[in-house]
């Protein structure tokens, strides 16, 4: 078997690359530009391209499957060249697919908290030695490939992005995975590029609950407006199973959580993260997982990778880095952080980064999300986005659309400036961003703010 990537250097495309050669396929593959850590792994694996660009010439009658990446466009040489010559060709999801056909596949939707909740449930399974194969759309750590492909897991885990999943297919990626099992962790309108309305967007996972095998189950966020809804339209087709935040207390390093009378200590903290894990503990229960067993194996979960990192402690301070970036995820995170140190100065610095955050039509969705913090930020770069292409955006726009007591900042010395003016001996600092605040080392800062 041979395969050919059009554009193997994506932070997925690369990771399914040596999912692949790692299983025995013979594996090729192409790119107009490889950054790194896809650059070293595929060159660890002895698959990177010898030469960076597209040819044409690499497309034969020896390749018997493409698989294109969303950064790859319509006209590449490579696409036109495997139309032209009738070769099978999959977008990333659509091979995952292809390759858990015989697996009992278990997938997790929602706008917020995917990554948690996949890496909750891998947690697990690594703990009782359950083989699976799975895919995650983010790096996490103890982990060396977010893709594991093999012929002997009975099961296969899947993070299920709704993001588009080629440049020649427009379905969202979690509608092609055919779950037996799925999971919606909530619904926040996101990717308004693609999804330019809220009843489009929400239209996405009603698709999602209807390509569910036939007896297929549903676990749902009860507590969420517009999962319930759907999963109420599903109640006659699939075993729903609703799930929400536990009864918890907060402890000093974290949590305790009850459940059927007994108590477990948990390192993580955050009504968002134990609603994230109460789903995934239903997950578990299809994997043959107690829940006994599941919450004594979280007993050591730290989170996972970007989402409410530690980057420093003492007992003086605490500081933060988060993925978050949409209201939803924004709101959730910085509530978190203020549920688990009441007492202490919590502030909360985030990035308009990407795409959606920085739409001017966009912005008044962040009403009220950094209402936690004692003090909160919001940086942009005026650079990102002009180059993004992007109508301007104004100190006053910003902090309009926040509301509150939010500071608005486009330039990195005065994120820091605010930081260190503020920081005392009874803080905590959130940094949250997909960027860094354009040239902000966390570790460094953390390391200056606790000496």
């Amino acid at each position: 078997m041979k395969v050919h990537f059009i554009a193997i250097g994506g932070s997925a495309m690369h990771n399914l690359a040596i999912a692949l050669s790692r299983k025995g396929v013979d594996v090729t593959g192409s790119d107009d530009e490889i950054f790194e850590p896809s650059k070293s792994r595929l060159e660890k694996q002895g698959i990177l391209p010898e030469v960076i660009g597209w040819n044409a010439q690499y497309i034969d009658h020896t390749i018997d499957a493409v698989i294109l990446g969303m950064h790859a466009r319509e006209n590449n040489p490579e696409l036109l060249r495997a139309k032209e010559m009738g070769i099978p060709i999959y977008s990333y999801p659509e091979y995952l697919y292809e390759q858990s056909k015989a697996k009992k596949r278990i997938v997790i939707g929602g706008s917020h908290g995917k990554t948690t909740i996949t890496s909750m449930l891998l947690h697990v399974c690594k703990k009782q030695k359950l083989n699976v194969d799975y895919m995650v759309g983010a790096q996490l750590d103890g982990y060396d490939c977010m893709v594991k492909l093999t012929d002997e897991a009975e099961y296969m885990i899947l993070e299920g992005d709704e993001y588009l999943s080629s440049p020649i297919d427009r379905r969202p990626k979690f509608h092609l995975y055919q779950p037996h099992v799925a999971l919606i962790s909530g619904i926040a309108w996101d990717h308004i590029n693609v999804f330019p309305t809220f009843k489009n967007y929400v239209d996405q996972f009603d698709i999602f609950c209807s390509v569910i095998e036939t007896n297929g189950s549903l676990i749902y966020n009860n507590e969420d407006e517009e999962v319930n809804v759907i999963a109420e339209k599903y109640k006659d087709e699939l075993n729903l199973q609703p799930y929400g935040v536990p009864r918890f207390e907060v402890k000093k390093n974290g949590t305790i959580v009850a459940h059927n009378e007994q108590h477990y200590a948990l390192e993580i903290f955050g009504s968002h993260n134990l609603q994230n894990m109460m789903g995934a503990m239903h997950l578990a229960g299809h994997l043959g997982i107690d829940n006994e067993t599941f919450l004594t194996s979280m007993s050591d979960f730290t989170g996972a990778g970007k989402r409410l990192q530690k980057v420093v402690e003492n007992d003086a301070f605490v500081m933060f880095k988060d993925f978050a970036h949409s209201p939803s995820k924004l709101k959730a995170t910085t509530q978190a952080v203020k549920e688990q140190y009441s007492k202490r100065k919590v502030i909360a610095c985030m990035e308009l980064h990407t795409f959606s955050s920085l739409r001017k039509d966009f912005l008044p969705f962040y009403k009220g999300c950094m209402e936690y913090a004692d003090h909160a930020l919001v940086y942009y770069s005026p650079q990102v986005v002009t180059h993004k292409k992007l109508e301007p955006l104004s100190i006053q726009d910003v902090e309009d659309a926040f509301g509150g007591n939010v500071v608005v900042k486009n330039a990195t010395e005065d994120v820091l400036s605010f930081i260190h003016t503020l920081k005392n001996d009874n803080t905590v600092l959130l940094m949250m961003s997909s960027g860094n605040f354009d040239g902000i080392d966390y570790e460094a800062l953390g390391a200056e703010l606790s000496d």
